[in-house]
């Protein structure tokens, strides 16, 4: 069965930078479109960035373009969320997500357990 485990996350000050970790087991990265999404206390879960199977293509909400930057490396089956300049409103608990190659981020259907990553001002 395929896992999905995250890491990173952390408390920092603001106009600090975080790398998150995503570490998918049970198949190779190459078989998924992967993304990260997050979610704030008291609010819904958000969509932040994602990158279909080959790497090729990515997307990213309005609050992220600019200040995070999604990868992937196949060697170590991992997908990172670079996160530069980062903000209060940043803090949530961001959670790694996967789907068939082609799917879009509203179809993934696989998701890890999260990340806590706090942002003080």
């Amino acid at each position: 069965q395929v896992q999905l485990v995250e890491s990173g996350g952390g408390l920092v000050q603001a106009g600090d930078s975080l790398k998150l970790s995503c570490v998918v087991s049970g198949q190779t990265l190459s078989s998924f479109a992967m993304g990260w999404f997050r979610q704030a206390p008291g609010k819904e879960r958000e969509f932040i960035a994602s990158l279909n199977w080959s790497g090729s293509n990515t997307r990213y909400a309005d609050s992220a373009k600019g200040r995070f930057t999604i990868s992937r490396d196949n060697a170590k089956n991992t997908i990172y969320l670079q996160m530069n300049n980062l903000e209060p409103d940043d803090t949530a608990v961001y959670t790694c997500a996967a789907g068939h190659p082609f799917s879009l981020p509203h179809e993934y259907d696989i998701w890890g357990q999260g990340t806590q990553v706090t942002v003080s001002s």
